[in-house]
């Protein structure tokens, strides 16, 4: 007779403590502990900070006792190198190098951001800084500089004249260009060939067109060729052909992210290629799309100088874009801050934050119309869908209860159950 081999005590005592599977945990007293999936820890923030105060010191002890260097920017650049190093030798204490070279690579990428939107509110607080005292005057909104002049009190005058230019262009040019840049997006990913090759090669080149080049293209075959004169259409004709290689090139790169798969699903179906780009690209991308009329509006919005060489200079309120100069946003605030006088300059920058306002409305606008994810619905949408709903479901019943012949449908007589012998 043999003997089971005695169990050790050490395992014994492990298992008596193991719950079966069957039995729930017993509950914590405060509840679920929640995890934590930041990968940050308090190591890194303690190397953060002792590598900025450390490299604060020894550049101000480099720039005050060692080195003949001054100046914020170059206290700032040196400053910003040290830390970096320093940073870097914290880091290796603890991590491999794959690591340091990872921590280093995130802390210049968030110190990048960090510069850009401090730059960003920076312009925008001095700007409405410097703006502040024309902003809070009605007329500056409501009047245009038919009877104002340079040593006029903030009182008289105002920009009506240019936010009505700037709305006309900028609306003129979008109905050119949205229409054509999304049609010849569609075109270079749903009919790929040696010409659609070229006209992306093509649009690339162009994303890269001076403003003053497209400003002086209008003037030489619309203006001088055609003789129409300068007017508002022909400064939306410049801002159209600076606009069009951005929209043609952003959603270009949009479409291309649309899955494969929805595409081939709906060739199976049999839908032709158009109607798969009409009914499922686009509505897949349509957010995509919002964003680089975004990106389109955001270049035309802001140029001077296609407006000036196209549209002209006025002081007047003139509505009619196709006869007669037409003053823009951007050329009126050129205008008025070239003016040694503090009024002008004052109005100046509130045409720009007028400007910034102006175009954030916008951008805002752009989002409620295409920020939708694909497949959602608005509630006229829902709504129209809904009745639809209803109406299938009343001519099914009604089918069903007449049948397809007009007379009642036979209904099969219930046989019995018999199991078998």
């Amino acid at each position: 007779m043999t003997l089971a081999p005695e169990t050790p005590p050490a395992v014994t005592a492990e298992r008596r403590t193991v719950l079966p599977a069957s039995r729930p945990r017993p509950a914590e007293p405060g509840g679920e502990r929640r995890r934590s999936l930041g990968l940050g820890r308090a190591t890194d923030v303690y190397a953060l900070l002792g590598a900025g105060a450390a490299a604060l010191g020894l550049t101000a002890l480099l720039f005050v006792w060692l080195l003949p260097f001054n100046g914020v920017v170059g206290f700032v650049c040196v400053g910003y190198a040290v830390f970096l190093a320093l940073y870097a030798l914290l880091v290796s204490f603890d991590e491999d190098a794959a690591t340091v070279r990872d921590r280093l690579a995130g802390v210049f990428v968030r110190s990048m951001g960090l510069v850009l939107l401090t730059a960003l509110v920076f312009v925008i607080v001095f700007t409405l800084w410097e703006g502040r005292k024309a902003l809070p005057h009605l007329n500056f909104f409501t009047e245009d500089m038919k009877l104002s002049g340079p040593l006029e009190p903030l009182s008289v005058g105002g920009i009506l004249h240019a936010v009505v230019g700037t709305l006309e262009q900028i609306g003129i040019a979008l109905v050119l260009t949205v229409p054509a840049g999304l049609l010849c997006a569609v075109f270079l990913n749903e009919v790929p060939g040696r010409f659609a090759r070229f006209v992306r090669t093509v649009v690339e080149a162009m994303t890269a067109l001076p403003s003053i080049v497209a400003g002086l293209f209008i003037y030489a075959t619309v203006i001088l060729t055609l003789g129409t004169g300068r007017s508002g259409l022909a400064a939306s004709l410049a801002l159209a052909v600076m606009m069009l290689p951005i929209i043609i090139r952003a959603s270009d790169v949009v479409i291309r992210l649309v899955p494969g798969t929805l595409r081939e699903a709906s060739y199976a179906l049999g839908t032709s290629r158009w109607r798969t780009a009409w009914h499922v690209v686009l509505p897949t991308a349509r957010s995509g799309l919002t964003t680089s009329v975004i990106l389109g509006t955001a270049r035309g919005v802001g140029e001077t100088s296609p407006v000036l060489l196209t549209a002209g200079f006025s002081a007047e309120m003139n509505a009619d874009p196709f006869d007669g100069s037409q003053v823009s946003l951007p050329l009126a605030t050129f205008e008025f801050v070239k003016s040694p006088e503090p009024n002008m300059i004052a109005r100046g920058f509130g045409t720009a934050a007028t400007l910034m306002a102006l175009v954030l409305l916008l951008f805002i606008i752009a989002r409620i119309i295409g920020g939708r994810a694909p497949g959602q619905l608005t509630r006229r949408q829902t709504h129209r869908r809904v009745l639809a709903s209803r109406r299938d479901a009343e001519r099914f019943a009604t089918r069903t209860r007449t049948g397809t012949d007009g007379h009642k449908p036979a209904v099969p007589s219930a046989t019995p159950f018999r199991s078998s012998p």
